[in-house]
């Protein structure tokens, strides 16, 4: 059944979306070509910056080689900040629903904006697809509209866990999170894994999004006889966590967590004290098309470095595309079920869903540690 937004292609979109970005080249020969939208919600401002603008740059990118190519439409990307806030993201997400235009959408780093989203999309039955948000609860919801192209924060915990206890050595290790589904559901997370691995946790201590001060919880750790602390949250309080963690004299043990706080932020916020954290990042096996894609992101020249989101996002606006090219835009069903079956070629690999809409692509890791003042990959 068609959907009315796709009925109405030649009306004016109301809307005027006075935060979006239009990316795409209008040259003589885009006017030949029925115009479409595919809409980007991410952290383009705020902490999590660097992670948004990274994965929009991947997005953009996806849009400007889908143009000069032979693609049936001419695309424009729709750029909105969701400020990692999920009351800003639901406010998104419904510019996007109500902009005739737009077809389809890719969002959001954090999971608490990616689950206040999703219904929206799922009751506009319009396909997205999550770049970056990693609870399980996301795709637990099974909603026909929602696939993720990145692993999930059980993908990134289990394999941190089996790593601290048989490489790092550390068996005994106390977990320190946020009280947001994202932090509660890694400690609960990790900690099985932990246990499964033969570790041990030692203590768990969830604090409010935006505690400033850990040292009381700090100084029970330092009682505690901990060979680690894992954090499962992200990137401020990561810092600060850190930075105390040395001034209470917790300099002895290390701090490990997920691509939560994997950011350069976290290093500028913890300073010297960020020496030898370490983090779990899962890594997209090398393939010629991600590393086509690496230098097509130097070559463009964007201010912005790549983040570990880039490829993710790019892959997610491609996934998109492929679909859209396959099935059009008139029946929104049938792109919705496009996106579900789709077998995809591409930067990360063969990228296909399972029944929920989880990616299929199997995970591994790089440990990554801050040496020098930079995140490097440990060993190399």
């Amino acid at each position: 059944m068609n959907h009315p937004h796709f009925t109405r292609r030649g009306l004016l979109a109301v809307l005027s979306l006075t935060t979006a970005i239009a990316f795409s080249p209008l040259g003589a020969w885009a006017q030949d070509k029925e115009t479409i939208k595919l809409g980007f919600i991410g952290p383009i401002s705020g902490g999590a910056a660097q992670q948004g603008l990274g994965a929009r740059n991947g997005f953009l990118l996806a849009i400007e080689q889908a143009n000069a190519g032979d693609y049936p439409y001419h695309v424009e990307g729709v750029v909105l900040d969701d400020a990692s806030d999920p009351q800003t993201g639901v406010g998104a997400a419904l510019k996007l629903i109500n902009d005739p235009d737009v077809v389809a959408a890719t969002g959001h780093w954090n999971s608490s904006v990616a689950l206040a989203t999703i219904p929206v999309f799922n009751r506009a039955q319009m396909p997205f697809i999550i770049w970056g948000a990693i609870s399980p609860k996301i795709t637990e919801q099974n909603f026909p509209e929602v696939t993720r192209v990145t692993p999930t924060l059980t993908n990134e915990n289990k394999p941190l866990a089996e790593w601290a206890v048989n490489d790092l050595g550390a068996k005994r290790i106390a977990i320190v999170a946020d009280t947001s589904d994202y932090g509660t559901a890694n400690a609960q997370v990790f900690g099985a894994y932990l246990k499964d691995a033969g570790g041990e946790v030692v203590s768990t201590e969830l604090l409010p999004v935006g505690t400033t001060d850990f040292r009381s919880v700090l100084n029970k750790i330092k009682s505690s006889g901990a060979d680690a602390i894992y954090f499962g949250g992200v990137i401020t309080e990561a810092g600060l966590l850190r930075k105390q963690q040395l001034e209470v004299g917790l300099d002895d043990i290390p701090l490990i967590g997920t691509t939560g706080f994997y950011d350069p932020e976290f290093i500028a916020l913890a300073g010297s004290a960020a020496e030898g954290t370490m983090v779990s990042y899962p890594t997209a096996q090398s393939n010629p098309k991600l590393e086509q894609l690496n230098a097509d992101y130097e070559a463009q020249n964007f201010s912005e470095p790549a983040s570990p989101y880039t490829k993710y996002a790019y892959e997610a606006a491609n996934i998109l595309l492929a679909a859209i090219k396959e099935v059009g835009i008139d029946d929104r069903a049938a792109l919705v079920q496009a996106v579900r079956d789709i077998k995809y070629e591409g930067a990360l690999g063969t990228t296909t869903f399972d029944e929920t809409g989880q990616t299929e692509v199997p995970v591994s890791i790089d440990i990554k540690i801050v040496k020098d003042g930079e995140w490097v990959t440990k060993g190399e």
